[in-house]
This record gives structure tokens, sequence and C-alpha cells, in this order.
């Protein structure tokens, strides 16, 4: 799924010979990862959307969303961070992994509180925690969640991006 993929190549602590990166070697990687970082976040997106997915497909979903993370972690700032948390808990609830996508959404809030982050991405993070929940058939949980993510939503400035989160919260079985 992503041409652009970085390879780590390990350095040996025998190696007298090591010396920096340049900061052109350094940028031109970051670039990298941020290519394969998006690539894999869209191609995620695209299997999520996906009606009729094979299981070769659930499981390519569950790769590209750790992957894109994973990518995000060399070159990301903590929106692009908890975002992809955010993402791999999606995939988790859709393929009904549940603790894992507790343990994802979890992160994915941590990193908002963290960061003082508010409105749609925290929204989104009580989002992935009630959908976490909902997989983990703890409904009171799920509820309070839901409503945590209502009362966030409210403090997205833009009315698109608010009824989006409104919808996805209220879509929550």
């Amino acid at each position: 799924m992503c041409e652009n993929c970085v390879g780590h190549e390990h350095e040996h602590e025998h190696d007298h010979d090591h010396h920096e990166h340049s900061h052109h070697e350094h940028s031109h990687e970051q670039n990298q990862h941020k290519a394969c970082a998006i690539q894999c976040f869209n191609g995620t997106w695209d299997l999520l959307d996906k009606p009729d997915r094979t299981r070769e497909e659930d499981m390519l979903m569950l790769h590209t969303a750790h992957a894109s993370r994973f990518h995000w972690s060399y070159c990301g700032t903590h929106v692009n961070l908890l975002r992809g948390e955010w993402q791999v808990s999606r995939v988790c609830s859709e393929l009904k992994l549940g603790e894992s996508a507790l343990l994802h959404g979890q992160y994915c809030y941590d990193l908002c509180i963290e960061h003082d982050v508010k409105g749609f991405d925290l929204a989104f993070a009580y989002e992935a925690l009630a959908r976490a929940y909902a997989v983990l058939g703890d409904e009171s949980k799920k509820s309070e969640m839901i409503q945590k993510g209502l009362e966030a939503a409210e403090g997205v400035p833009d009315k698109d991006d608010k009824d989006y989160c409104i919808k996805e919260l209220n879509s929550i079985k």
C-alpha cells in the first residue's frame, strides 16, 4: 500500500564511522514518513468505508491503521498522533476488538488532555471510547462517553464539523 515506506537500518555499536544525518537527509526521511502516514491513513479510510470487506481486507485495514500511526511517530504533531490513535481505535471497534479499541481510544483521549486539545478531536476521542465500550458491552460507560462527546462537540466552531461529530456520536449502537 505504501511504496514510499522508509527502511530503518540498524546501526552497529562497533561502527566507529557513525556520523549524524545531515538536515537534508533527516528532512527527506521525515517527508517519506509523512507520505507513508498519509497514504496509510487514507487507505484505512477507504477500507473502513468499503461495505463488504473480505477477511484479508479487514486485516489490511488493521495493519494500515497501525502503519499510519507508526509513521506519524517519526514526523507528526500531537494532533497527528492522537488522530492516528483514534483511527486505530475505530478500526478495532469495527473489527470487534474491544480491548484494543479501548487501549487506543484511551491513548487518544490522554493525548487530548496532555496537549489541552478540545472541540473536534476531543469529541472524537470520546467517540472512540464510546465505540470501544459498545463493543465491550458496557452500556453505562458507552452512554457516558457519548454524552461527554456531545458536550465536547458543542465547542466545535465550524457548523459542518460540529454536525459531523454529533452524527457520528449518535450513530453508536
